[in-house]
């Protein structure tokens, strides 16, 4: 049995670990996620600049116009990013400002922020700090990145309800800094099908986002913990997609832990790489029209991946261990966790089967992000081998 820390009574820090200050600031960024998601405008600070911003996402008329009456000094332009801007045509910026027509719909602006076929026409120029960060508080939200900007309208402070300010450094490094906040706040035996004895430890940052870890048999407190990072799939781990291989990754790491005497699998809310499900599923519908898993998720202004793990990094550290043997395909997750400090000594394949509708998917992510799947030859299952990972090498 995992004993809980004294973490978990609050017995050796704040909650968050932050200052005041800083633990407010954060704070204000998931208002602000929850603001740009019910249509309302934000404001975002960095120095003396500042940027209101509206999500293209859900927007509609009224939205619109009375953003462009209200809180923008001037006639609005859109806001993308560098990927985005590429995928149509655009010249990128990290941040791109995009002009638009003063008479644009919604509809022009959702079509210019995810559509597969845009009109050419549009001039661009770079955004600053301010705009970077909207940018990254719209995928913190899971919305598009995609956002009507503005300089902020000097009567907008007397709206109500008034436009919330938020920091811009402080949204740039949000994702990490709440990772850090997270706790173990409960547990309790969980028994899984195929006979595999576990316990579900729960984990609650400071925004009340939960992370699992899932403790399988009894692992050897003296020898290196066996570790899935597994970030969460609805479509695969809930309802057996077979667009991908999530589900089937999930059950195998977890019957290989079993039969090799335990470890853990960390659950992390990380849908699609990190982009929701709502964006997953638009980035299906590109793939549909030919593009690759990758293609797709910069085609709709994403990195690649856009996940974080930070939070596995801290989950293990939690639980006790500092060094680990990954079940995983992906060298992206061996960097990371080491770049989290979690010394990463073997690493256990977790090949699952192919089929028609996921080997388009699959042999994406071994040419492109390169996952190591020996399984796309052959089409066998899971392979027991350990492999050693040597300092710096994704091998």
């Amino acid at each position: 049995m995992t004993e809980l820390s004294g973490d978990m009574a609050g017995e050796s820090e704040t909650w968050s670990g932050h200052s005041k200050k800083a633990t407010t600031e954060l704070i204000q960024i998931h208002r602000g996620c929850a603001d740009l998601r019910a249509g309302r405008p934000l404001i975002v600070r960095s120095g003396s600049d500042a940027v209101a911003v509206l999500a293209v996402d859900g927007l509609d008329q009224t939205m619109l116009d009375t953003f462009r009456q209200d809180v923008a000094a001037e006639p609005p332009h859109l806001l993308v990013t560098d990927r985005r801007a590429a995928a149509i045509g655009l010249t990128a910026y990290e941040a791109t400002a995009v002009s638009l027509s003063p008479n644009a719909t919604p509809e022009d602006l959702m079509t210019l922020s995810a559509g597969s076929e845009v009109k050419v026409g549009h001039t661009t120029s770079p955004g600053g700090t301010a705009e970077e960060a909207a940018l990254e508080i719209a995928k913190c939200a899971e919305l598009l990145p995609a956002l009507i900007a503005a300089p902020v309208h000097p009567d907008a402070a007397s709206l109500d309800p008034t436009p919330l300010v938020v920091n811009a450094e402080t949204a740039l490094d949000y994702r990490r800094q709440v990772a850090e906040t997270l706790k173990m706040v409960a547990e309790a035996p969980v028994p899984l099908r195929g006979d595999i004895d576990s316990r579900f430890i729960v984990f609650r940052d400071i925004m009340g986002g939960t992370a699992v870890a899932v403790m399988v048999g009894q692992p050897d407190p003296k020898q290196p913990l066996r570790v899935r990072v597994h970030s969460a799939c609805a479509t695969g781990d809930i309802f057996g997609s077979r667009r991908c291989d999530c589900g089937d990754q999930l059950r195998l790491a977890l019957e290989r832990i079993d039969q090799l005497g335990g470890g853990c699998v960390v659950y992390l809310d990380q849908e699609g790489r990190g982009l929701g499900l709502a964006n997953k599923l638009r980035a299906y519908n590109l793939q549909d029209l030919g593009l690759d898993t990758v293609d797709a998720n910069t085609a709709l202004g994403y990195h690649e991946d856009e996940r974080d793990y930070t939070a596995a990094g801290r989950i293990v550290s939690q639980l006790g261990w500092r060094q680990i043997v990954l079940l995983t395909n992906n060298p992206t997750k061996i960097d990371a966790l080491r770049a989290a400090g979690i010394e990463v000594s073997g690493r256990i394949p977790v090949l699952a089967p192919v089929n028609a509708e996921n080997r388009r998917y699959l042999e994406a992510k071994a040419a492109r992000a390169g996952h190591f799947l020996d399984q796309l030859g052959s089409g066998d299952g899971p392979v027991a081998a350990v492999s050693s990972v040597k300092a710096g090498s994704r091998d």
